[in-house]
């Protein structure tokens, strides 16, 4: 496997950092202490994952890592998947600041078990991500498609049809419980909905512009949770 370029390299660990920073701002400012360990807790758990995960495509698929660091909503090409990612990128931020903000007001408080459990939720998401990632060098952060694309059917793209937006779902939804709240919770509901809307545009899309794609959502017959969706 050829070794990714230097640029491609430094745009991975820049934009990894400047995820940190914006996170680390939005949880301690919110919090209004850095005597938040629930928090460290969590950032650890968090940033190791994509740390670990970002290593791993730069030695095994740069082509992938070239196509995840290319994210965001200015990266899409449609006005319908901007708007959505701009909904999704905002609810993210809230899932981080709402805990924070319980954090410092009190307004519930998870025992240590619960923390734990989210962390585990997180860290489990990344696992799914990672196996999504593995099967899947198509796996672009924007809706399109690419050169030599072929519909993915196999590990666990053959369990159901998004398994990148299930993995995703599960850490997001552990975040809360992670930092110790309940209330955060309530963040969560709109980012969900911002990932099902997204991967409808995207399967609609997919089925009209990768040959294939429409057999394989008759094959796989579950979007995100086997047998129930």
């Amino acid at each position: 496997m050829e070794a990714p370029p230097a640029h491609l390299k430094a745009q991975a660990f820049a934009g990894l950092a400047a995820l940190a920073v914006v996170v680390g701002v939005v949880l301690f400012g919110a919090a209004g202490t850095f005597r938040y360990p629930a928090a460290w807790q969590f950032l650890v758990v968090f940033f190791g994952s994509s740390l670990a995960i970002t290593l791993y495509l730069m030695k095994h698929d740069p082509q992938l890592l070239a196509r995840r660091v290319r994210a965001g909503p200015v990266a899409e090409q449609r006005p319908r998947q901007r708007l959505i990612q701009a909904i999704a990128s905002a609810a993210f931020i809230a899932v981080i600041a709402v805990p924070a903000l319980d954090r410092r007001f009190g307004w519930t408080q998870l025992g240590a078990p619960l923390v734990i459990l989210g962390d585990v939720a997180v860290a489990v998401g990344f696992v799914i991500v990672f196996l999504s990632f593995r099967e899947n060098s198509f796996a672009s952060a924007v809706i399109e498609v690419g050169a030599a694309q072929k519909v993915i059917d196999t590990g666990p793209y053959a369990i159901v049809r998004h398994p990148m937006y299930a993995g995703a779902l599960l850490l997001v939804a552990g975040i809360p419980p992670a930092l110790g709240s309940l209330a955060g919770l309530i963040a969560f509901v709109p980012f969900a909905a911002a990932i099902i809307w997204r991967l409808l545009d995207e399967e609609a899309f997919l089925t009209a512009q990768l040959p294939g794609y429409a057999a394989y959502t008759r094959k796989t017959r579950y979007r995100l949770i086997p047998f129930v969706w």
